[in-house]
């Protein structure tokens, strides 16, 4: 059934840390009514000036025609919200745990019939350093909960018996003692990371879905630390056999829960088959940033349209999308000192008029110009698009010249690794 899509509608967005301001902020230029409300204290200057603010969304339920969580957390509530009857784009309190319990996520992987790689979780260094030396291999170190969005935290060993790994868990020991919380050991598989994700209706998938190559550390080259994301390429398709393998499984699963909203799974695939590594069950960033510029309808439309339950095919363009952040210091480490004397309230300066392609982060509005806020040094994301991947990545980085922030940093290499992945996975008949 087709919804009726009201010419101007009321849009609440609850957001953990003010990562969804450019789609706020495009909302309320397509026309839209805007309130946007941030729940962490650091991040509550993002958006000033862009878009309306409000320091408490309860008041606004009923005033909205929409409201739209933006991370997870919020699924209990956005389900209750849906039981009385509100339009909700959102989690469950399933989808949550999917992501945010490492071991829980593993463990539906398992009952829906996907292969895992083989896990442990811990919260005591010494009783992984004991296993790693009773199961000599290479392993991946990833924190759970919490403190997973401290991405820098994540270790990929390369050591054959583990000793990296070992070094790093005596390192944490030392520097966070009985602070870190739950951990997880998980083993290394090689091969090439993908995602894959898709929208949810609250009853099945839309089509087409969309297929993510992350740059997760630093440095060109996967080099220095890992930041949780410094750019990613992409490309929309109406079938992937990674997709049928692993999302897919879980249509009527979602369904049951009542999840509406978009959801994500990270993966290792190679010769010998398809290996899930963690749900992202909401928004990806930047990864919806970068999809928006793939997206030929109103972003507004389109929530609206998921979010009352519609069953329809999304307009995307073809060819490849990619995206690159520009941050500045202390980014990706949190030091409130180096980010006031380095970064807050520098000025985003743009050579030539027009910011196509340019999505503001962390950022507040004075008097039009756009100025750094928050403490975590995300400036802006800079898209591109194209035919090819080099022609996505030569509009990319034609913006990004476009931008001057004093003491910015970004990658040069985002969508250079396509080359070599998409020979690999055709060869393994994954595309």
């Amino acid at each position: 059934m087709k919804t009726i899509i009201p010419a101007v509608k009321n849009f609440l967005f609850i957001s953990r840390w003010g990562e969804t301001l450019d789609i706020v902020h495009t909302i309320k230029q397509e026309g839209h009514v805007v309130k946007f409300f941030i729940e962490d204290k650091s991040s509550k200057e993002i958006g000033f000036g862009f878009v309306d603010k409000i320091t408490r969304w309860e008041k606004y339920v009923d005033w909205a025609d929409i409201i739209v969580f933006d991370y997870t957390g919020y699924g209990k509530i956005a389900s209750e919200l849906r039981a009385k009857g509100k339009i909700v784009f959102g989690g469950t309190a399933y989808t949550d745990l999917l992501e945010l319990d490492r071991n829980f996520g593993q463990s539906e992987l398992q009952k829906h019939k996907i292969k895992v790689i083989p896990s442990k979780e811990f919260t005591s260094f010494k009783d992984a350093v004991i296993y790693i030396e009773q199961h000599p291999n290479s392993y991946v170190l990833k924190p759970c909960g919490e403190t997973q969005e401290l991405k820098q935290l994540l270790f990929v060993g390369s050591d054959d018996e583990g000793l990296d790994v070992i070094r790093v868990l005596k390192a944490y020991e030392k520097s966070w003692g009985n602070n870190f919380g739950v951990f997880q050991l998980q083993r290394k598989v090689k091969g090439v990371e993908i995602s894959v994700s898709a929208f949810f209706n609250g009853k099945e998938f839309l089509y087409p879905i969309n297929i993510t190559f992350e740059h997760k550390k630093l440095f060109p080259k996967e080099l220095g630390v890992s930041t949780g994301e410094m750019g990613t390429s992409m490309f929309w398709t109406k079938d992937s056999p990674i997709f049928n393998a692993t999302l897919l499984k879980f249509q009527n699963t979602l369904a049951k829960h009542g999840f509406v909203g978009h959801i994500d799974i990270n993966c290792i695939v190679n010769g010998n088959g398809i290996y899930p590594l963690e749900f992202t069950s909401r928004f990806g960033y930047p990864q919806i940033l970068i999809q928006r510029a793939g997206i030929n309808e109103p972003i507004g439309d389109l929530l609206y349209k998921i979010a009352s339950g519609e069953n329809f095919k999304i307009n995307t363009k073809k060819g490849f999308q990619v995206g690159a952040f520009i941050v500045v210091p202390p980014f990706p480490y949190d030091d409130k000192k180096t980010f006031e004397l380095f970064s807050k309230d520098a000025v985003v300066v743009f050579k030539k008029n027009g910011k196509e392609g340019v999505h503001p982060m962390h950022l507040k509005k004075i008097n039009d110009e756009w100025l750094i806020t928050g403490n975590t040094g995300i400036a802006v994301l800079v898209s591109g698009f194209g035919n090819t991947m080099k022609d996505a990545q030569k509009m990319m980085y034609n913006r990004i010249n476009n931008v001057i922030i004093n003491n910015g940093y970004y990658r040069t290499d985002i969508g250079d690794r396509w080359a070599e992945d998409s020979d690999k996975l055709w060869s393994w008949e994954l595309l």
